[in-house]
């Protein structure tokens, strides 16, 4: 088994939570874009990305409209990277972390084992 470990140091909640999005995307193979990954980390830290104020946010932040979220909404939503709780579109429980906190990452790669042979007895 091979062991590394790597550090990095992020300034603020959102960069921490882009690289941590955009390591879940590589890892599984999502093909997520940079600006889906951009908006999942988003939503992460503020919490929701129904507010209109947070929408308008995230539009000026990024240069984009709130057509183009609502795109992005519905094919993470598809995704189930994006849910619906509360009446609010938030990230899925199941990868939202706080990133207000360190994140420490354990990631294993393993090889796929090929079923063991199954051997037949013989009878008399």
């Amino acid at each position: 088994m091979i062991l590394q470990r790597l550090r990095s140091v992020y300034e603020d909640p959102y960069s921490l939570a882009e690289r941590y999005y955009a390591i879940l995307s590589a890892l599984n193979n999502l093909k997520l874009t940079d600006r889906e990954v951009q908006l999942i980390a988003f939503t992460s830290v503020m919490e929701s990305i129904s507010i209109p104020a947070v929408r308008k946010e995230f539009c000026e932040a990024h240069n984009t409209t709130p057509a183009t979220i609502n795109n992005m909404i519905s094919k993470l939503k598809k995704m189930y990277l994006l849910t619906k709780m509360d009446n609010k579109i938030v990230v899925n429980p199941l990868i939202q972390l706080n990133f207000d906190k360190d994140v420490k990452l354990e990631i294993s790669l393993v090889h796929r084992q090929a079923p063991e042979p199954v051997s037949e007895k013989l009878s008399d």
